[in-house]
């Protein structure tokens, strides 16, 4: 039986195992006397920094990485500040695509101030509607009839008279022009009528030969005639088409001044109005209506308003109205909705495309601010990341149509003028995704100069606790919840220590505390109080439990069948309860897990049960290893062990990895080697070093209760508990009914620093770890067992060998 002054000695006082927040420390009864004070960020004064450092520097590459785990308000504080910055910054310039009138496929992108964009699309409509109406006008008007009819008189004048000369010709030589379908036809004369066929056939034929002459000079006088006309009307069609440009000019040039006048300091829209002018002088048809249409040959196979489309404004990005630089929240961010598209129509049987169809991304629209990103959406998008780096190195934005490049449909592709970036990308990710494009990319660090990081946990002061109850008063008051009594707002301060496992700390992950404050309002209000109190925490916080704890209830519950078997009375040699975490989605509690060992003669070593039956992790099976250094280096110095032993963990048949256990490992060992049982009322967790000394691990709160659960079901004895290492100690946030029964004496949480501090209390049995003057260890020690044991292994070791070595004599 352990003595009183081992157990007492290591024994951790019930005020040690929960540090509970005084609520008197907080200056209000109820959040209601709270001040509503600005949301600001808890407990992150690194993450502050580096936002307000980022955020404020211009430089090309200084782009932000938010990383931390999610529920830490990293996405909230990030749009908050960004908001802020932006608020600072000029609205920045509008964009529109016109049409190229030189390179069609090559539309040019035109900025201008905030606002002007929508004033610029609009002038350009009203020109279009008073182009049409002017030339409409101008080429009904009667004045232009005549004009048009006096420059076809002339040139018509100019062919009747060569007309006329070859008519005049003709007859000199007795012969008659007439038009034919074909051409025109020659016939002979004589005094003046045309002769009969009979005649002319009955004509010598010197006679014949003499007119057929007379008819040769005729036709290459027609002919020579024929081209003189067509020079005529090849000069009347220039002449006309020179004469409606020229109409066309005094149409609608005095509707360009206004805008040049306008636009007199933009040169990329001068460009543009100096273009479209021409354009509209060279196809002043297409805004004639079709049977108005003067010259069909400048009539397009495309519909009017198709051949209208030209002298269009695209307005890609409109930032009327925006105050402050803009600040977008992409959270689907394709390929397409980040940098845009040019979309298609079927024309003929045919994808087409104009400049009109170019729509714009998040990336046009977020240019000149900021464009915040989560990191685990965009790296699932093929060519995104990619694309997105190109962008940001080259500074210049190119809209592409990838499916054009992978061939998917045949398109009359267009290709956009770049539009140049400036902007800053903050991307929100974990560590696993930041860590990961540290190693892959090399040009991450290029880009992404500036990593905000966000803590799990923060330091419990009062400063920070009473930031914490403005949190409780912010969010109750933003979502409609009951006031919280202060006593409520330290038991949630106790709970976000609870969270972290850290008495010293609070956590930073709110949307856990959120859960508990909204579910505490819940059941006060059933309750009809007009307060939150601690009462109503406690109840959600066990509601919480009740929801998720199926699986460990089932656990217990064959523990107390006996279908899983692990006792907590009783003592048992090369027997020990081990503590572990198993976890659910929403959960996680303690389990204890029966670890027994078995030692005999042998060469083999440890033999690893879970690692024969591939159930063990490559942690787990270096905890065995130090198991064999630890022994090695306090028995083995003289003689060597020929020892042989296995370690199960006992009705497990999951994958087992972690050192946790190896100190539970260690002290069953040296209960199967010493012969000496070890009481299994107490449970142990910790890891081991080569040197024997107690190494701290996580899950110790969930432990510490999974084993006092079962214990309570299979009964209370006083002299049931738990060893943890000394240094977990901090670390404990136990249960207040844990507490309450350690109070009582009903259970006992030990801590220790050493593998021989946790023998003794197990066994009650001193542990003799330090050898006396004689080099031995105190006799009736667990360490002088141990020894005796491994010297009679030796022993029969060598008389083993010594009989088959003369055996082999002897044959």
């Amino acid at each position: 039986m352990t003595s009183e002054p081992v157990l007492s000695r290591h024994l951790v006082h019930a005020a040690m195992l929960r540090a509970e927040f005084d609520p008197n420390l907080l200056p209000f009864e109820t959040t209601r006397d709270l001040d509503t004070l600005p949301t600001e960020m808890i407990g992150q004064h690194r993450a502050k920094q580096a936002m307000e450092f980022g955020l404020a520097v211009e430089q090309s590459g200084y782009n932000l990485f938010v990383v931390g785990p999610s529920g830490t308000g990293r996405m909230t504080y990030t749009q908050n500040s960004v908001r802020k910055m932006a608020a600072k910054h000029a609205v920045p310039d509008d964009m529109c695509y016109v049409y190229h009138f030189e390179n069609p496929d090559r539309p040019v992108v035109i900025s201008l101030p905030a606002g002007e964009g929508l004033r610029f699309q609009r002038k350009i409509e009203t020109l279009v509607i008073e182009i049409e109406r002017e030339i409409r006008s101008t080429f009904k008007a009667e004045e232009f009839e005549k004009k048009k009819q006096s420059v076809m008189k002339q040139f018509q004048k100019k062919a009747d008279e060569l007309w006329a000369e070859v008519e005049n010709f003709a007859l000199g030589l007795d012969l008659r022009l007439e038009r034919a379908p074909n051409g025109y036809a020659t016939f002979p004369l004589m005094n003046g009528k045309p002769i009969d066929r009979m005649v002319y056939e009955q004509m010598p034929e010197e006679e014949k030969e003499r007119i057929l002459a007379k008819e040769k000079l005729v036709e290459e006088k027609i002919r020579e005639t024929v081209y003189q006309i067509r020079t005529i009307d090849e000069q009347l069609r220039k002449t006309a088409e020179q004469f409606m440009r020229q109409t066309a000019v005094d149409a609608v040039e005095g509707l360009f001044l206004p805008l040049r006048d306008h636009y007199k300091n933009h040169p990329k829209v001068l460009s543009y109005l100096e273009a479209f002018f021409h354009d509209v002088v060279v196809h002043f048809s297409f805004f004639l209506e079709e049977e108005e249409q003067v010259n069909p040959l400048n009539a397009l196979t495309a519909s009017k308003e198709q051949q209208l489309n030209r002298y269009r404004v695209n307005l890609l990005v409109n930032h009327k109205g925006l105050e402050g630089a803009p600040v977008i929240y992409e959270t689907n961010p394709t390929y397409h909705n980040l940098f845009g598209k040019v979309e298609y129509h079927g024309s003929l049987g045919m994808w087409t495309t104009d400049f009109t169809y170019i729509k714009p991304g998040v990336l046009h629209m977020a240019n000149g601010g900021y464009l915040i990103l989560q990191a685990s959406e965009l790296l699932q998008q093929p060519y995104v990341w990619t694309l997105l780096k190109r962008a940001l190195q080259t500074g210049k934005l190119q809209i592409e149509n990838l499916s054009e490049e992978r061939g998917v449909f045949p398109t009359s592709g267009i290709k956009p003028e770049p539009i140049p970036l400036n902007l800053k990308i903050i991307m929100i990710g974990s560590y696993y995704l930041y860590d990961l494009l540290s190693r892959l990319d090399e040009d991450f660090h290029k880009l992404f100069k500036v990593k905000v990081e966000f803590n799990t946990v923060m330091q419990k002061s009062e400063e920070n606790s009473l930031k914490m109850a403005h949190f409780v008063k912010n969010y109750a008051d933003n979502e409609g919840l009951l006031p919280f009594h202060r006593r409520a707002v330290a038991k949630v301060i106790d709970y976000s220590s609870r969270l972290v496992e850290e008495q010293s700390k609070l956590s930073t992950r709110f949307h856990d505390i959120v859960k508990v404050l909204v579910e505490s309002s819940y059941w006060a209000r059933k309750a009809g109080a007009e307060v939150v109190e601690d009462t109503h925490i406690a109840q959600a916080l066990a509601e919480q439990v009740h929801r998720s704890n199926h699986v460990s209830e089932q656990y217990r519950e064959m523990i107390h069948q006996g279908v899983i078997m692990v006792d907590t009375d009783g003592y048992r040699v090369g027997q020990i309860n081990g503590l572990a975490v198993m976890g659910t989605r929403d959960s996680s509690f303690g389990i204890p897990t029966k670890i027994t060992a078995q030692t005999f003669v042998g060469k083999s070593g440890f033999m690893n049960i879970e690692r024969e039956a591939a159930l063990s992790g490559q942690i787990h099976n270096k905890g065995h290893m130090i198991l064999n250094g630890f022994l090695a280096g306090l028995f083995a110095k003289n003689n060597p062990i020929p020892l042989s032993a296995s370690i199960a963990f006992e009705q497990t048949y999951s994958r087992i990895d972690g050192d946790s256990a190896s100190s539970t490992e260690l002290y069953v060992l040296l209960s199967s080697l010493a012969e000496v049982p070890i009481y299994q009322g107490i449970a142990v967790t910790g890891s081991v070093n080569q040197w024997g000394e107690i190494q701290p691990i996580g899950g110790v709160n969930e432990k510490i209760e999974g084993f006092y659960h079962i214990c309570v079901e299979q009964g209370l004895t006083g002299k049931q508990g738990v060893i943890i290492p000394k240094q977990n100690v901090r670390n404990l946030m136990l249960a207040e009914e844990v507490v309450a029964a350690v109070e009582r004496g009903e259970f006992h949480i030990w801590e220790v620093g050493h593998i021989a501090e946790g023998i003794e209390i197990l066994t009650g049995v001193p542990a003799g770890n330090v050898r006396e003057d004689d080099g031995q260890y105190p006799e009736g020690t667990i360490f002088a067992k141990v020894e005796t044991r491994f010297t009679s292994m030796y022993e029969a070791a060598k008389e083993q060998q010594r009989k088959e070595g003369a055996g082999v004599g002897t044959a």
